[in-house]
């Protein structure tokens, strides 16, 4: 710190050393013994000591502050250090009208967020209307051999729609979650039932065989966010198992673990540590092109904030096993 204090007051010392030659230039020109000037010299010197030592001391205090508010930026800059000059002054308050500036624009974001948020969870509801109507179109139209395909397909289509405007709208409720969660007593495998009840249809088409080892085990959670993160991870089993079947049990050595387990491709080695970021489809994703990058992202963040856990095991050409840990976690 002392090299920097010296690099930003150059200019003072070498002016300070250009006065003293000069002084000292002019004495010995004009033939004064420079005995007499040892005392005067020596009291400069002092007073130049003792303002440098001070000095220093200030700008010291000045750069540690600084240096620490940088790890603790606060929403206002009343706590910038009082300014020495005219110069300091002036970036104060060139930073003061940066920041009004910046506050007025993050207040104009904001609202333009919650605005366009606040419109796409109005139409995610609204949509749903459609779906629905076309679904009970599509039961009530008269099957034939010629159509009955057709139909079994659109139906099936009408489904990922509705999956994927599910999964909007709760990542449009990511940010809000806390003000939404109900914490209660919940039975995991009524939780459990309720999203293999959603993709019934999906395990009849194809032929995909489950396997439930029912327990009794109580947890406190959330049931509704809970509910969709299982839809989620039963989904994708379901999308990547061609066939064999998906077993779900309580880890026996571990309280508290659900197990979902499917005969599927598989994940690769080098990408399990990457599948719970946002937009990571990973190879099978890019393969079956059905992936968004999406569904393990917001498992894995709303079980975080419930305080809960999700570990994944996988082996290619094997299957996967997904861990869903209900003891409450430091989130």
């Amino acid at each position: 710190m002392m090299f920097d204090y010296i690099k930003e007051k150059r200019k003072g010392f070498l002016l300070f050393f250009l006065f003293g030659f000069t002084f000292a230039g002019c004495f010995y020109l004009t033939n004064i013994k420079l005995e007499v000037l040892w005392y005067p010299t020596i009291l400069c010197l002092f007073f130049s000591c003792c303002y440098v030592v001070c000095d220093y001391i200030q700008f010291r205090r000045k750069h540690l502050k600084l240096e620490k508010m940088k790890n603790h930026v606060s929403e206002t800059l009343e706590i910038l250090p009082k300014a020495d000059g005219v110069m300091e002054q002036d970036y104060q308050c060139l930073l003061n009208i940066l920041f009004q500036h910046q506050q007025q624009e993050c207040n104009a974001r904001r609202n333009e967020n919650r605005e366009n948020r606040e419109y796409m969870t109005l139409w995610a509801h609204q949509i749903k209307t459609p779906i629905t109507a076309m679904e009970l179109t599509l039961q009530e139209m008269p099957l034939e051999e010629t159509t009955v395909e057709y139909i079994k397909e659109l139906s099936d289509k009408l489904f990922e729609i509705e999956q994927y405007v599910d999964s909007s709208l709760q990542y449009m409720r990511l940010d809000t979650m806390t003000s939404d969660l109900v914490l209660s007593e919940n039975d995991v495998f009524s939780m459990v039932k309720q999203a293999v009840r959603y993709f019934s249809r999906t395990f009849i088409r194809k032929g995909i065989r489950l396997t439930m080892e029912e327990e009794t085990v109580k947890v406190i959670t959330d049931e509704k966010w809970v509910v969709f993160v299982l839809k989620q991870i039963i989904s994708n089993a379901l999308k990547y198992t061609k066939q064999g079947e998906i077993t779900i049990y309580m880890a026996s050595k571990q309280e508290k673990v659900l197990v979902i387990e499917d005969t599927g491709i598989g994940i690769a080695e080098e990408e399990l540590p990457r599948i719970m970021e946002r937009g990571f489809t990973g190879y099978n994703g890019r393969m079956e092109k059905k992936a968004t990058g999406i569904g393990l992202y917001l498992s894995y963040t709303i079980m975080g904030k419930l305080g809960h856990e999700i570990r994944i095991h996988s082996t290619v050409g094997t299957g996967t096993c997904v861990e869903v840990d209900f003891k409450h976690h430091k989130s």
